[in-house]
């Protein structure tokens, strides 16, 4: 199962902040500021707080049996069925928000960039570079990983001081207008979209960590720093676009790098926000669909994952095509039932697994797991 392969912590680091920030830049701001209007940076920290916890959690599941990944900790926890029915949910979640991304990443090129290109051979391009990452390995991912890290963080730079100037103050009052009820409540999506879809990462953490006293820190801090990028942007999104402006976008990051204006010389380099949001796009994609292909590979009692890598990947650009008729629908189901989704999976069935391990742990200390997986 390819169980010799290991990353280090740093590499896992940005892998955690690539997958925080995910599509988080573009579209969390607007979603935050349908409800908690000028209060939207207020919901992103409360939700990077409780992303934060939820956190916590998974490394402490984790951490009982470091030498598994969460498929072969459910088995062990639940038993052999039951722990690969729930085993099934979590790969169908991982599966299903790939084809989720790849509709993302093809509506916003068709939208902004490429009107006339079909969507399929968006998908398919961008699939096959996933299927592509994903057969050469996590060593490889994670390397990569490591490369655009660096350019993803000058480009950031670049339009955060190039933007600055457009920040107008008055646009953020009245400040706690919303109210704390309401700032939780909006703040949910966050928590979802950054941290409660990261239990896809307890397939590499920290299992395929060389250095697990070190994982648990990585884990923490890579989601903290994803957090504080999407803040940022959120911040700026109300700041310099307007709360109202920036609920009525879909993509207001995108929106906020048209406003850059220096001098009347450098201006319209809304591209490389495109390119920003591209880079943490991509690593998002190759995580959820590493995921279910590893965790499918496991269920099945594989010894190797990459046979799957191709029929998955084709079943994912299908999905992808099928999975939402157009933008509107998108965007409401993703606050509503893929918000139900991310809950159950990734909050309901941890807690569960908690429940179960209290009242088993004697017994499963009595059969310990093994040095590998």
């Amino acid at each position: 199962m390819m169980q010799n392969v290991k990353i280090n912590p740093y590499q896992f680091l940005v892998l955690v902040i690539f997958f925080t920030i995910g599509t988080g830049i573009l579209i969390v701001p607007s979603v935050l500021a349908t409800e908690a209007k000028q209060d939207a940076w207020i919901a992103a920290i409360i939700g990077m707080g409780i992303g934060l916890l939820v956190i916590w959690l998974f490394t402490t599941i984790a951490l009982w049996f470091p030498h598994l990944t969460y498929i072969q900790i459910n088995e062990k926890i639940f038993g052999k069925w039951i722990g690969k029915a729930v085993s099934v949910l979590f790969v169908s979640m991982a599966a299903l928000y790939t084809a989720s991304l790849l509709y993302y990443s093809s509506t916003f090129i068709t939208t902004n960039m490429m009107p006339n290109t079909p969507p399929i051979a968006l998908n398919i391009l961008m699939m096959g570079i996933v299927v592509m990452g994903v057969r050469l390995g996590l060593e490889t991912i994670a390397r990569s990983a490591e490369i655009f890290i660096v350019v993803f963080f000058i480009l950031f730079l670049i339009l955060v001081v190039f933007i600055s100037p457009e920040i107008k103050f008055e646009n953020l009052q009245p400040i706690f207008e919303t109210g704390t009820k309401t700032l939780v409540q909006s703040s949910i999506y966050f928590v979802t979209s950054s941290s409660l879809n990261a239990i896809v990462l307890l397939m590499i953490f920290p299992s395929l960590i060389n250095k697990m006293k070190q994982a648990k820190k990585s884990f923490l801090i890579g989601n903290l720093i994803g957090g504080i990028f999407i803040f940022i942007f959120t911040f700026l999104s109300i700041s310099v676009v307007g709360a109202d402006d920036t609920a009525r976008q879909i993509y207001p990051g995108y929106e906020l790098a048209k406003r850059i204006n220096v001098g009347d010389f450098l201006q319209r380099i809304e591209e490389l926000m495109g390119f920003l949001w591209f880079i943490a796009l991509y690593f998002k994609t190759i995580l959820y669909f590493y995921a279910s292909v590893l965790g499918i590979a496991q269920i099945l009692n594989l010894q190797d994952y990459r046979p799957l890598t191709l029929p998955l990947g084709m079943i994912a650009v299908i999905l992808s095509l099928v999975i939402y008729p157009n933008v509107v629908y998108q965007k409401e189901i993703e606050q509503s039932t893929e918000i139900f989704i991310s809950i159950s999976i990734g909050l309901f069935l941890p807690l569960l697994l908690v429940i179960v391990y209290a009242f088993r742990r004697n017994k499963l200390k009595k059969n310990p797991d093994p040095e590998s997986p």
